[in-house]
């Protein structure tokens, strides 16, 4: 007797409009799949970079002594290397002209201490004749002070009951610790002088066989990179370097001519200080007018103390907004935002050698950020 076998259909005749509905929903499940793997990467590197650039800073913090040191042996070290290649033009070989140059270098550094450490000490002679003008004026404001008290005690209704001072009771702070702390920054200080002429006499004395070998450091790929990219800050630094000593030049030669023509005792001490301080970002142009109007009190009528401030600012504000683009804007190319967050950052981890070494940090990490691919939007971030 034979049997009837009953033959299931295939898949596709069964509901052929089915299968592209499958196929779709199953490409869509994969691009979910694909999109929270690729976020999770995404949040997973900015993690990575953040907890890098806290370890970084961190590191910063605690090896201060030993990061400014060698930062501000770099810089002398891009200062000099024009005169060192100077010499070797000459055929004297670059030791030997990286120890003349050093040598000269200490020997301006002395003459100019000693010249201005004259010229202050004269200047803190006479402080308290500007002490004494100035307790004159503030005398004058405690006079105008107490009538207006008066003014004021004879409208408002006085209190009922007098209320009683509350003692206080005032202790001498131990002095051991103050000492203490003083004897670690000197000894500091000391260590770091002491170690800058060895580092920038290394520094450029073994200049090519330090580019070469840390080039080496990185795969073949890469290296042509990394040349590029040490090369570029190279030149940013000797730019920032070379453009604030002419934009400094160039203030203090102006602030010289003012201050000398309005009779400001110490011209010459003072516009010199005044015109290389008013090259810190943002806050120069109060460290800058400080000096000037400490030693025009007194001295100079009130006419001669606004000219003092108006030719400050107008000094910081031309630095700022034209000389600065001008010369330095083309190498260092950092918006204000980064600068300012860079001033406060390095300003709080290294104190005031932090103002000075922020901008060019910053210029640094810029660069290195617009040669690395992954790096490439930070890097836009930060320019202009």
């Amino acid at each position: 007797m034979a049997t009837n076998r009953i033959i299931p259909p295939a898949p596709e005749q069964l509901h052929p409009e089915e299968a592209p509905d499958n196929q779709l929903a199953q490409q869509e499940v994969r691009d979910k799949q694909q999109r929270k793997l690729n976020a999770m990467l995404h949040a997973g590197a900015i993690a990575q970079i953040v907890i890098g650039a806290v370890t970084v800073l961190a590191v910063c913090y605690v090896a201060k002594l030993v990061l400014v040191t060698l930062m501000v042996s770099i810089l002398i070290t891009f200062m000099l290397e024009p005169f060192v290649t100077l010499l070797e033009r000459i055929r004297i070989p670059r030791s030997l002209g990286s120890v003349i140059t050093i040598l000269l270098l200490l020997a301006a550094i002395y003459g100019a201490s000693y010249f201005f450490y004259n010229r202050a000490i004269s200047f803190v002679r006479q402080l308290p004749e500007y002490s004494d003008r100035i307790r004159g004026l503030l005398s004058h404001v405690r006079q105008e002070t107490s009538k207006l008290e008066k003014t004021a005690q004879q409208v408002l209704p006085q209190e009922k009951e007098a209320q009683k001072p509350i003692p206080v009771k005032v202790q001498n702070a131990p002095t051991s610790g103050l000492i203490t702390e003083n004897i670690g920054t000197v000894t500091e200080v000391a260590v770091t002088l002491f170690f800058i002429p060895f580092l920038v006499y290394f520094m450029l004395s073994w200049q090519e066989h330090g580019r070469t070998k840390s080039v080496q450091l990185f795969p073949p790929e890469h290296r042509t990179t990394a040349y590029v990219t040490l090369g570029q800050i190279s030149l940013m630094m000797r730019s920032f370097i070379d453009g604030n000593l002419l934009i400094g030049l160039l203030m203090s030669i102006v602030s010289l001519a003012v201050f000398g023509a309005l009779g400001l005792p110490y011209f010459y001490f003072l516009g010199f200080i005044s015109g290389f301080l008013s090259l810190i970002p943002y806050l120069g142009i109060a460290l800058a007018m400080i000096p000037p109007l400490a030693a025009g009190i007194g001295v100079l009528s009130g006419t001669g103390l606004l000219i003092v401030a108006v030719t400050v600012l107008a000094l910081h504000l031309l630095a700022l907004n034209v000389l600065y683009p001008k010369i330095l804007g083309k190498r260092l190319q950092l918006n204000p935002l980064v600068v300012t967050i860079s001033l406060l950052i390095w300003g709080f981890i290294w104190g005031a050698m932090g103002l000075i070494l922020a901008v060019p940090i910053m210029g640094a990490i810029k660069i290195i950020c617009d040669h690395v691919s992954s790096l490439r939007p930070i890097g836009e971030w930060m320019g202009e």
